[in-house]
């Protein structure tokens, strides 16, 4: 039986359309599957990768800052430890501890610089000594010679001065020491500002130099007032 005109009308109206359905699917399945280097445009990076690379760059001078400071830095706590107990002034005792709350955290801050550029973290006691530094126990500091590599580093003979004194006399020789070791600490950090390439060391070290410059002008008027 021959099917009548209007049938045969209704077929070719589905099968146009499943035609055209089949069309846009194949075109969707090849959408994903394009080859790469096709010239399509590839993904932005992240925010976050691009800043990590522009904050990436270091050079030697970086390194040599934070294997530097880390462990003048673990001095002067060293040395702010000894306050408690020793200091007579209140106000060497705050410093002290303003010192100890500033500088851990820059230790921590530098060494993990150093782990993530694959570099050495100093050791816990060294102290940049060079051979031939003074390893007496005298009392008297002003004779002691200071022979290390880093400006401002106490040789042993001065520390151990310092862990016998007590009261004012500790005061006084805590501030005398600690003004020269702040000192040390402003001329690496004036290196790192002027050689460094690093910014976030960069900026440490103007910090650096702000904060310690302050405290030496502190620590001279307390010194004028012994």
């Amino acid at each position: 039986m021959n099917p009548t005109p209007a049938r045969r009308h209704a077929r070719r109206i589905a099968l146009a359309v499943a035609t055209a359905t089949a069309a846009v699917t194949l075109a969707a399945c090849g959408g994903t599957d394009r080859p790469a280097g096709d010239g399509s445009p590839s993904a932005p990076a992240s925010p976050s990768a691009s800043a990590a690379s522009s904050k990436g760059a270091h050079n030697a001078q970086d390194v040599a800052f934070a294997q530097g400071m880390i462990p003048h830095h673990r001095q002067a706590l060293e040395m702010a430890a000894l306050a408690d107990g020793r200091a007579r002034s209140p106000e060497v005792t705050a410093l002290a501890r303003r010192i100890e709350g500033a500088q851990e955290p820059e230790i921590r801050t530098m060494s993990g610089w150093l782990t993530s550029w694959d570099e050495k973290v100093p050791e816990a006691r060294d102290h940049g000594d060079m051979p031939g530094m003074d390893h007496g126990s005298g009392h008297d500091m002003s004779a002691m010679p200071r022979r290390t590599s880093m400006p401002g580093m106490m040789g042993d003979g001065e520390m151990a001065a310092l862990r016998k004194a007590s009261g004012p006399a500790f005061d006084t020789a805590f501030l005398k020491l600690m003004v020269e070791h702040h000192k040390g600490a402003v001329e690496m950090a004036g290196t790192e500002r002027a050689k460094g390439a690093y910014g976030p060391a960069k900026k440490l070290a103007d910090d650096i130099i702000r904060a310690q410059r302050s405290e030496i002008e502190q620590m001279d008027r307390l010194l004028a007032g012994h």
